[in-house]
């Protein structure tokens, strides 16, 4: 919670100050694009998964909208399944298996135009999943991402966007502090 007002805090001076000035959304946008995942499955290190992210945005007030965002990442996990002997090579009992992660997450999204950009925050809440055969069992737990990022508009509808998210997970009775970033195209409609 104190995280959700941080961000509200340093926001809502942008919003308040250049509001009338700003351009603003015509009533939402579509998102589409790639997505990095660095995440922390097992306390034997950080795992890399690579994906897609999408969403909807819908304007309910001047500069603030409602997000439905949709993320899949996938990649491999390194588990070692023996300990190494003197006379093996390193790595000799790796074993690497496919992970998958998904998430689905709600929440608004405050935003203020620059120049011919758009720099949003947003407080995402919802769902995530992980399976693959990577790990001993899948699990669901409650996700937040707490984030922001720029849509630097390209032509007339069509903007890019970079966005990057603090994604916190709950899976099998740990939290997961992951960072996600992704970029893509964003239409306005």
């Amino acid at each position: 919670m104190k995280r959700i007002s941080l961000i509200a805090g340093c926001f809502l001076p942008l919003i308040i100050t250049y509001g009338a000035h700003g351009e603003t959304l015509a009533n939402g946008n579509i998102f589409v694009g790639y997505s990095y995942l660095n995440t922390d499955f097992t306390s034997g290190g950080r795992t890399s998964l690579n994906g897609w992210d999408a969403s909807v945005e819908k304007k309910v007030f001047p500069f603030l909208a409602i997000v439905g965002d949709f993320s899949g990442q996938y990649g491999s996990l390194n588990r070692f399944t023996c300990p190494i002997p003197a006379g093996n090579l390193p790595g000799s009992c790796t074993n690497t298996n496919n992970v998958n992660e998904h998430n689905f997450l709600f929440g608004p999204r405050a935003y203020v135009a620059v120049g011919r950009g758009r720099l949003f925050a947003n407080a995402l809440f919802g769902a995530s999943h992980v399976g693959g055969s990577g790990l001993s069992t899948s699990d669901s737990s409650f996700g937040e991402a707490i984030g922001g990022g720029l849509d630097y508009r390209v032509v007339s509808r069509l903007s890019w966007r970079i966005q990057v998210d603090f994604l916190q997970t709950r899976f099998f009775h740990a939290t997961q502090n992951n960072v996600r970033v992704s970029t893509g195209f964003a239409i306005r409609f």
